[in-house]
């Protein structure tokens, strides 16, 4: 007698109760999602197997980032624990270091020109970790003339000479002091050939050492040494 007051006080709740919770698991079981787990593979002869239970949150996957080359786009993605992480879908900016040098900058990326695993993510400009890019050499030509107070790149150019004098850093006066200082630097402050030749296009290659798909950024370093002679190796001969 009490159940059929209960439901008589609120008309058609009873009902309605019961269709949400029908649509609800109509929606959880057809609701598919891409999982890394091994329950849902067959066995190892080829034979199916019954899945015990049902999927996990922790064992999902997700969509492949492939951070493409252009204006800056990231995303943020609610991770295990409440915890988030930045999903970068398009960036063009990056942090990078010259190790020898001990010295960071932020500049653009121009171009992604080799991947040594997918000629693919070369063709599509897509930047993941251990891609060789080329970078904008102008904050790195800029700081390296500061530093040492030595030219970096410098194409002689006779007519436009007058006019750079005046602001320029080379042929800025100092003091006996501040110079003294500068010619200390000036005996470690010998560039690679290879490097300098870069300086002089404008362009320098480097490496992405960060991963953009989980942190939302494109870091990463200049090639110097055996590693820029290797990889001007493999450039020139896909070409």
């Amino acid at each position: 007698m009490l159940i059929t007051n209960t439901y008589s006080m609120w008309p058609g709740t009873w009902l309605d109760l019961k269709l949400v919770s029908i649509r609800f698991l109509h929606w959880s079981i057809g609701k598919e999602g891409i999982s890394r787990d091994s329950a849902h593979k067959r066995r190892s002869t080829g034979g199916k197997r019954k899945s015990l239970r049902k999927k996990r949150k922790f064992e999902l996957g997700r969509p492949a980032a492939n951070t493409k080359l252009g204006s800056s786009r990231v995303h943020s993605v609610r991770t295990r624990g409440g915890n988030s992480k930045l999903r970068a879908l398009r960036l063009e900016n990056g942090n990078f270091a010259w190790a020898s040098e001990g010295v960071a900058r932020k500049t653009r990326i121009a171009d992604v020109v080799y991947n040594a695993s997918n000629n693919e993510l070369v063709r599509t400009k897509t930047l993941v970790k251990n891609s060789i890019v080329v970078i904008d050499a102008t904050p790195f030509r800029q700081w390296y003339e500061s530093h040492y107070v030595l030219p970096l790149g410098r194409k002689r150019n006779p007519k436009h000479a007058q006019k750079e004098d005046e602001n320029d850093v080379l042929t800025k006066k100092r003091s006996e002091k501040v110079m003294k200082k500068y010619l200390e630097r000036q005996k470690f402050g010998k560039v690679e050939q290879a490097l300098e030749d870069q300086f002089t296009s404008g362009r320098i290659l480097a490496c992405i050492s960060s991963r953009p798909g989980q942190c939302g950024r494109s870091d990463g370093y200049i090639l110097e040494g055996k590693e820029l002679e290797f990889y001007l190796k493999k450039i020139k001969s896909k070409k």
